[in-house]
């Protein structure tokens, strides 16, 4: 049973990167008109600690979606300077919710993650 989550999610990692390397002309969020607020971070397996590439990081309430590298690392730029809720997904894991960061204008937000299996 393990290694076929194993399989099925590296299959799910190869297609999510697949599909990033093809639209890469094309951005997967809209930047908002004059916005400089970026959040960044790092996605951890909470048991481990290792690092998750292919993690889902969508800005909720909006299409904004970005997805971690292979060292586990995310950006989101352009966005207004307010208070946002972050939605976490990766198969094999449960969905993460990361409450009201608050986005200062000019500044860059740093959090790591952590999430646990499923």
């Amino acid at each position: 049973m393990k290694t076929a989550i194993k399989a099925a999610s590296a299959l799910a990692f190869i297609l999510i990167f697949s599909v990033s390397l093809f639209a890469e002309g094309y951005p997967t969020s809209t930047p908002a008109a004059n916005a400089t607020a970026v959040v960044s971070g790092t996605v951890l397996d909470n048991a481990t600690g290792e690092t998750l590439a292919g993690v889902a990081v969508t800005v909720e309430g909006t299409e904004t979606r970005v997805y971690t590298d292979l060292d586990g690392n995310f950006t989101i730029s352009g966005l207004q300077p307010g208070k946002y809720n972050l939605i976490l997904s990766m198969i094999s894991y449960k969905n993460s919710l990361v409450e009201n960061v608050q986005l200062q204008a000019n500044e860059k937000e740093v959090i790591d993650i952590k999430l646990d299996n499923k």
